[in-house]
Formats: C-alpha cells, structure tokens, sequence
C-alpha cells in the first residue's frame, strides 16, 4: 500500500490507509460519544438528583473498565483485536439500549449501566490503544495524537449542541431517546468502517505479571505507570462534577450544549496548534505548563459557581489538556515501544496501563462518596475537587526524569507494519 505525504495543513507527515481509517474510526466514536455521554450523566442525575447515585454509576464503571480491559487483553492474543473493537462497540450499545429502558431509578439499575458502560469503553479503548501502538511510529505520533485530538474537539463541539437543541425543542423524555438512537447509528457505522483495517495478531502468552514486574527494572515504565495513577485521580471525579453543576446552575439542557461547544471549539484549535508545534524536545515543558493549568483552573470555581465561571473555567482546561496530553500521549507510546519485549507484550502494557489509571479514578470517586456521605455536598466538593484536582500538576513529577539515548528512537520489532505492502502506519485518554 502506498504512502501519501500531506505538506498542506499538516506539513510532512507519511500517512497510509490503516493510520487514516484509524483516525476516522476515532472520530465517529469521538462524535457518538460527544452526542450523548455529556447527557447520561445528566440523565441519570434527574432521575433521583442524588450526587450519590451519580457517583455509584460511576464507580462501576471505572471497576469494570479495567476488569474489561485485562479480558480483553487476553482475547487480542487470540483473535484480531478488531473483533475486540466491535465487541466494546456492542457493549456500549447495550448500554444505550438499556439506558433506555431500564432508566436509572434505583441502585441496581445504575450499577448494571455502569458495568456496562465499564465494560463496554475497557473492550474499545484496549482494541483502540494497540491499533494505535501498532499504526504510529515515533514520527506519526504527535500528529495522530494532535490530530486524534483536533477530531475529538469538533466531535465536542457538534455533539452537545446538537443534542441540547434537540432535547429542548422536544419532549425531554423523547428528545434523550433521539439523541442515544443516533450514537448507536454511528457506532454502526464504525464497525463496518472497522472491517477495512488490516487484520493483526499478536504472538505469545497473555502475561500481564510480567509486565507488572517490569516498573521495577525500567525506571521509565514505573514512572509512566505512577503518572497515570495521578491522572485517574482528577478525571475520576471531574468527568461528572462539572457537566452536573452546569445543568444544575442553568437547568438548561441548551446550556450544557453551549458550554460544550465553547470549550471544544478552543480545544480544536489549541489541539491544532499543539500537534504541529509540540515536537519531542518540548514535551516535558508542554506537560509542566498544561499541568499547572489545569489546577490553576480550580480556583476559577470553588466558591460562587455561576455559568460564566463555568464557561471561563472551560476555556482554560480546553486550552490546556492538549498542551499535556498531546506530548504525554506520545511519550506513553515512546516509553513503551523501548520497553521490554514490547513487540510482543504490547497488549499487556496497556493493561497494565488502564489498570493504574483506573485505580486512580476508583480512589478519585471512593473519596467522593466519602466526603458527601460524611459532610455536605456544598462544603465538602470544593475541597475535594481542590486535592484531587492536583492530580495532573503531578503528572509532570513523574515524567521529568524519563530520558532516551542520544539514538533516534526506533520503533520495537512488530509495533509498525515492516513495508509499504503490509499496511503502512495506517490511538483517550479519560
């Protein structure tokens, strides 16, 4: 298969089919997820308005998506992990089913959408994390993260104003069901597109205590693991504490949409930029600087939440989470790729990736059952969001230290297609 150079907007960047439908693959999930995830939270707050409940769904969520990713796992290494890609796409079509008919009323209900949201995203983003593993090469890397990102940014920019309008002009109860209806067409979509993607098996036995084992021999490894911890720690919390108070503070449906496509909108062309202009000498620079934006953010909403601040507090994260996460992705990559015997336990570091992250997000919202269950909401979130907030300033802690030889890095034996023929190069957070 032939490779075609773009110099026009993306500058020098060899592409081929497997790395281009990859990204479009990304992007309609990105798209359907945009449309109503922003809403199930929200979905299922209205139905008891309990932060608790909220909490609970999530939770399982974030116990089950690792549990999904280590099964996972060891079914790549026996079948072509694009099945595994559909298998998650199902899942997480269930769930919308599902939310549909089960609502979110009681505790069982919402443990059971949270498992099956958990499982679903574990079945996708393991498939999603390898293709990507395998596609990218060290030169493509921050291009297809950045532009990963640049599509994940108008997907959000569409995606909630789109389902605001549509739930406002209708029935509210009607307007949700659209909404969901329409990701599941577009996760339909994703899974034929996936049918063109190369098929590729991995070798050798499933053996994530290895790999476990590994932090203690490659510094690097260890300090990429303990980062992701740090990083589940504030997105275990945030990703459903501030869609709630938007609603809450507007009780607008609209609004909701509006903060997303503001907030995206800067995230589309801070993505753009940071793609472009943050190549590998800078990217400990790049994850410092977003870091500390992100927790400076906080202060902008502790007290006296109001929309502005919310919308003030949006613009600054959507301008900093592509400054950290376009070179931390990237380094993630790089790190594991020098690892041991990465060509073939690639599958395994990203298990054990997913599982450090999540357990950071289990941390994330047990602290937060915690707090509202033993002091009140209004006191004790601004407090909570304020430590566990930190958790992306940290990041930069970890990665200071990581360093490669003075040798170009070099992609590890079976991670990128060997010829032209093969394929070519052709990947989310939380």
């Amino acid at each position: 298969m032939q490779r075609k150079t773009l110099n026009r907007f993306i500058g020098q960047i060899d592409l081929t089919r497997d790395l281009v439908m990859l990204l479009i693959i990304g992007g309609l999930y990105a798209l359907s997820i945009a449309l109503s995830n922003t809403f199930v939270n929200v979905y299922l707050w209205k139905q008891s308005g309990e932060f608790l409940h909220l909490a609970l769904y999530n939770l399982a969520a974030v116990i089950c998506q690792p549990i999904a990713f280590y099964l996972a796992g060891r079914l790549s290494k026996k079948i072509d992990r694009v099945y595994v890609l559909r298998i998650g796409v199902a899942v997480l079509s269930l769930f919308y089913f599902s939310v549909l008919f089960i609502g979110g009323g009681s505790i069982p209900a919402i443990l059971l959408l949270g498992a099956l949201v958990g499982f679903g995203l574990g079945c996708y983003w393991l498939a999603f994390n390898v293709l990507t593993f395998e596609v990218t090469e060290p030169e493509t890397r921050d291009f297809f993260n950045g532009f990963l990102g640049l599509l994940t940014s108008f997907a959000g920019m569409i995606g909630p104003l789109s389902a605001g309008v549509i739930i406002t002009a209708m029935n509210k109860t009607t307007g949700y069901h659209v909404i969901f209806s329409i990701s599941l067409f577009i996760f339909i979509v994703a899974v034929f597109l996936s049918m063109s993607l190369k098929k590729r098996h991995a070798k050798g036995q499933f053996n994530v205590g290895r790999i476990l084992k590994e932090k203690k021999l490659n510094h690097a490894w260890g300090r990429i693991l303990y980062a992701h911890f740090f990083q589940g720690l504030r997105e275990g919390t945030f990703v459903f504490v501030i869609v709630v108070w938007v609603y809450t503070v507007t009780s607008s449906e609209l609004a909701l949409g509006t903060y997303g496509l503001v907030t995206s909108a800067t995230q589309l062309v801070v993505y753009y930029a940071a793609g472009r202009l943050i190549k590998e000498k800078l990217r400990k620079k790049a994850i410092l600087l977003g870091g500390l934006l992100l927790y400076g953010a906080i202060f902008l909403i502790l007290f006296n939440v109001t929309f502005t601040k919310l919308i003030t507090y949006g613009i600054v994260i959507s301008i900093a989470y592509p400054i950290l996460l376009v070179p931390y992705v990237s380094l993630t990559y790089d790190v594991i790729g020098k690892a041991w015997k990465a060509g073939d336990m690639r599958v395994e570091y990203m298990v054990v990736r997913e599982l450090y992250l999540n357990c950071g997000r289990i941390v994330s919202v047990l602290a937060f059952i915690a707090a509202i269950s033993f002091f009140s909401e209004a006191k004790s979130i601004p407090v909570l969001l304020l430590i566990l907030g930190a958790g992306h300033a940290c990041i930069y802690w970890f990665v200071r230290t990581i360093s490669f030889s003075n040798q170009p890095l070099k992609p590890a034996p079976g991670l990128t297609p060997q010829t032209e023929e093969e394929g070519g190069t052709g990947g989310s957070n939380a």
